[in-house]
């Protein structure tokens, strides 16, 4: 199978020689275009002028200063233009999708607005929200960090514009389609096709691909309209039998090409880059408008040698190199700001968290790149000011992020404080690599492991090797890999799928079925025709308990699912005829204790959300017969009046006795109704999807088995809550009949207390902090007295409220003492030694 890159080199020479067969003919013809190859690099072309060069190879952008479009257009008049316009053609307009690619198992980030389509619509598992449809569709992409502010056009964060179809091939008709997009460059914008040049190119990514045109003017490229048709195969490729029409226009181009100005920062970030102007005391300077009509070219990704692209720039505008670097330096900085700024936004308001690993890591990245750029240039701005400021100007396109700004804020702040002591040890660690040789990998190991960047270490003296490219390839170290663990499989393509019986029933009542036995491999994995007990999936453990043929039972100690298949994993050896009917037994209290952790996993969710802001998302979960626990994103540990509130909450949720829905719809309806929440478990494969909902609480998309009603959980207790990394907490939590049993050993563990010290519960602290303060006087061979008096037997305690506040006189003590909760009982006889 070939590369994406081997596809575009071998079908772009196939398509071209075949260009009346691949591409959009009829429109060229009825428009009056024609023909070319570019004398410069080779590509093919149609223009209306007669042309020798194709406008990708033109080494200077020629709109700039000048009136190329009738209109003049913003930001946000540019999306609302294309919008109206394409709405009269019969396209709805969709809302853009969440940045963080929480329905991809491959992404951590949208990178391009096909990307919300993918998988389930592209295969055609799911319909698309509407078809035909345009969307503003807000991505990420991380290879471009170094152009940013350098290049004029480049953005980390970007809106592509989505032009979107999905048909079957014979109602597929690209000329259609591009006379759409090239109608309303024309028609509406007013630019006329003489300043038009459309490109032939190919696209392919994950084993699709297909013809594509893109479209240029005065060295810009405006927009990439991409015909996927064809699906690659061991013998070649195949038609695909969903055609897919997939235009992405960079939204930041339109005002940048419309206004003229010198760089695209300028077109969409007007405000804020005239704040951060007056904040750096910046003078515009001819040098600078000279330089960004030539910028482009010094794209790294295409740019051979960066350094004598430079060198090249400074000559045909006649300044010294050096005093070009520095003239550029500051405003590279600023337009470098305003587009991290963005980036960090909405990325943040969309769910993803600054950290070391992951998606956040790239975040990280671009935040300390900017922040380092203030720092650098000796500016005293307030970060958090930025993002009031760029918060006003992206909330025009962007309304919701509004509502999320005191979150964005406040863990910007806590990303601030983390890099400021970060910084401190910088010099440190910098002065061990005074003297020493670097190369590449240092580099990287010092950003990644302390975030010393290299313009750090240059700032400090410090020899650093030549590098290209530096923050691509760390970032691409931290790019999502699905990760699919292999396992033993068995051959079970004969046999049919495994009906399931456990969404039926009412969560405790009695779990007996009957079914046929259709396979038995190697005397111990059972496969029926239809069970009722629950296979390990989505963190939940599966069911256990007992099969039984011609009156003989076999313990089921493990089931597990292969494909839609459900297999009973048989304590002993199992032997059966085919269609051999057995009884089957759930352990009915062991999925009654599954079950109220499950969902009150969902109900902690909902209480987390409410207490620490909307930035929470699931990150994981696992819910076993002892425990179970929930993963969140947040960005620090939880504190003790934070788990009282979360856990305060959740058990009014249980009083309030609130109906819990369970219902399967089809993946469009469920996020258009509900939106990308549902996701908190992650991708969710499937046309169809089953809903738990907890009515004004928390929806998700979810396989487990769950209550009828929040009162069936009982009650919730949090047993404990860590930071397992930089931007996930982790909470454990119990349910029902194991409160209980918390319940009785800590009711158990301040009865001893209270004995020992001879106090009751509500002295505890006071007798436990007198007991220490004693024992350190004896210990040092002073007189101490430590009287006892009268103590306390507790009695069982059955409100979470009663719970809550035996806990809390214990975890007072455990901080006069400074052990752990479990280590009181030995301390207290410890101490009392010494009387």
């Amino acid at each position: 199978m070939l590369s994406d890159k081997e596809l575009k080199k071998k079908y772009g020479n196939i398509f071209t020689k075949n260009a009346e067969k691949y591409y959009p003919i009829n429109f060229f013809k009825k428009n009056g275009l024609t023909r070319k190859k570019c004398k410069k690099c080779g590509r093919y072309f149609w223009s209306i002028k007669n042309e020798e060069f194709c406008g990708d190879c033109e080494e200077k952008y020629s709109f700039i200063n000048k009136r190329i479009s009738k209109k003049q257009l913003t930001y946000v008049s540019a999306w609302k233009d294309f919008s109206n316009y394409f709405k009269k053609l019969g396209y709805a307009e969709i809302k853009r999708y969440p940045v963080n690619a929480r329905w991809r198992k491959d992404l951590y980030f949208v990178q391009a607005s096909i990307d919300d389509f993918i998988p389930f619509v592209v295969q055609g598992i799911s319909e698309p929200p509407a078809n035909p449809l345009i969307v503003p569709q807000f991505c990420l992409r991380f290879n471009d960090i170094e152009n940013v502010g350098v290049t004029g056009k480049h953005f980390t964060g970007f809106v592509m514009v989505g032009q979107h179809r999905f048909e079957k091939p014979r109602n597929y008709s690209p000329s259609e389609y591009l006379d759409h997009l090239s109608s309303w460059f024309n028609k509406s914008i007013g630019i006329n096709f003489e300043n038009l040049k459309f490109h032939e190119d190919v696209w392919a990514g994950s084993g699709n691909f297909g013809p594509s045109i893109e479209i240029f003017s005065h060295g810009l490229e405006l927009a990439n309209q991409v015909y996927m048709q064809f699906k690659q195969t061991d013998k070649g490729y195949e038609n695909l039998n969903l055609k897919v029409l997939d235009m992405g226009m960079g939204l930041e181009r339109i005002p940048w090409f419309t206004q003229g100005t010198n760089t695209a920062y300028d077109a969409v970030f007007p405000y804020t880059i005239s704040k951060l102007k007056k904040e750096f005391d910046f003078k515009e300077n001819e040098v600078l408008n000279r330089y960004f009509l030539l910028a482009g070219s010094l794209n790294i990704d295409e740019a051979r040698d960066v350094e004598k692209t430079w060198k090249k720039i400074s000559k045909k505008i006649s300044v010294d190199v050096n005093e070009l670097k520095k003239a550029v330096e500051k405003i590279k900085a600023i337009y470098s700001i305003a587009e991290h700024s963005r980036s960090l936004i909405i990325s943040i308001g969309d769910g993803t968290l600054p950290s070391n690993s992951g998606g956040g890591y790239n975040l990280r990245v671009i935040f300390r790149r900017a922040f380092d750029f203030i720092r650098k240039n000796k500016i005293d701005l307030d970060f958090l000011k930025i993002i009031e400021w760029q918060t006003k100007e992206t909330a025009k396109l962007f309304p919701e992020i509004k509502d999320k700004t005191s979150d964005v804020k406040e863990i910007l702040k806590n990303e601030i404080e983390k890099y400021i002591a970060t910084r401190k040890k910088f010099k440190k660690i910098i002065k061990k690599y005074a003297n020493k040789k670097l190369e590449l990998k240092d580099l990287i190991i010092l950003y990644d492991s302390h975030g010393i960047s290299p313009e750090i270490l240059k700032n400090n003296g410090v020899k650093i090797p030549k590098t290209t490219n530096f923050y691509q390839k760390i970032t691409s170290l931290h790019e999502k890999k699905q990760i699919i663990k292999k396992r033993e499989e068995f051959d079970l393509r004969d046999i049919p799928e495994t009906e399931i019986l456990f969404y039926d029933k009412k969560p405790f009542e009695n779990l007996e079925f009957t079914a046929k036995v259709l396979k038995v491999i190697n005397k111990k994995y059972v496969i029926l025709n239809k069970t009722l007990f629950y296979g390990k999936s989505g963190g939940q453990d599966s069911d256990k308990g007992i099969l039984i043929k011609n009156g003989k039972e076999f313990k089921v100690v493990r089931v597990f699912k292969q494909g839609n298949h459900f297999i009973h994993e048989i304590e002993g050896e199992f032997n059966s005829e085919k269609n051999e009917e057995v009884i089957g037994k759930v352990d009915i209290q062991r999925r009654k204790q599954l079950t109220q952790h499950h969902t009150s996993v969902h109900i902690i969710n909902g209480a987390a959300k409410k207490v620490l802001g909307k930035h929470v998302w699931q990150a994981g979960a696992e819910k076993t017969v002892e425990k179970a626990r929930l993963d969140i994103t947040h960005y620090k540990s939880l504190n003790r009046k934070e788990i009282i509130e979360i856990e305060t909450l959740a058990n009014k949720i249980i009083k309030e006795k609130i109906r819990i829905n369970k219902f399967v719809l089809p993946r469009n309806e469920a996020e258009a109704k509900y939106g990308f929440t549902i996701y908190q478990g992650g991708a969710v494969p499937g046309k169809m999807i089953r809903i738990v909902e907890i009515p004004n609480w928390d929806v998700e998309a979810c396989g487990g088995t769950h209550l009828d009603n929040t009162k069936d959980a009982e009650i919730i207790k949090i047993i404990g809550s860590s930071k397992i990394s930089d931007s996930v907490v982790r909470i454990e939590l119990i349910a029902g009949k194991r409160v209980k049993e918390f319940s009785d050993e800590l009711v158990k563990k301040a009865n001893k207390l209270c004995e020992l010290l001879g106090c009751k519960i509500d002295n505890l602290p006071e007798k436990s902090k007198e007991l220490f303060e004693k024992w350190k006087k004896k210990r040092k061979g002073k007189e101490a007295e430590f009287i006892k008096e009268e103590s306390e037997t507790l009695k069982p305690l059955k409100t979470i409220e009663e719970i809550q506040k035996v806990e809390n006189k214990l975890f007072e003590v455990s901080q006069h003492w400074k052990v752990p909760l479990k280590q009181l009982t030995k301390t207290a006889e410890k101490f009392l030694k010494l009387f």
